[in-house]
């Protein structure tokens, strides 16, 4: 089971970091990825971790602002966002799939074994 948390309202320019408390599995064996989805949109990933010691995959749309960290004492994922824009207001999930997924595989919402429940990020002044 996943839980995401830590949405809210934010400036432009401004930082927020979401979290992503896993139960029943422990994170670091698993892939584990952040996707979003504004109104009228597709789902987005946007970063991805590949167990523990992989270096993190992010998508153009966020690289350089974004990035995935590990807390394996806390069994749990965090997405620190830089640098917000009103364009990365959406709905953010996290989700983990039980293997080692290849890089083509990251986006593909099928390939994600469980899912959190959604949290709301609002970039507006």
């Amino acid at each position: 089971q996943l839980q995401a948390y830590g949405g809210g309202l934010v400036q432009p320019g401004g930082s927020l970091r979401l979290s992503c408390a896993a139960s029943g599995f422990k994170v670091r064996d698993y892939t584990i990825g952040w996707f979003r989805q504004a109104p009228g949109k597709e789902r987005e990933g946007i970063s991805f971790l590949r167990n523990s010691d992989s270096n993190p995959v992010n998508a153009d749309s966020v690289k350089g602002r974004f990035t995935i960290l590990w807390d394996n004492t806390k069994n749990t994922v965090y997405l620190q966002m830089n640098s917000l824009q009103p364009e990365d207001t959406a709905v953010y999930f996290c989700a983990a799939a039980k293997r080692r997924l290849i890089i083509s595989n990251l986006r593909a919402r099928a390939s994600y074994d469980y899912w959190g429940q959604g949290t709301q990020v609002t970039v507006s002044s």
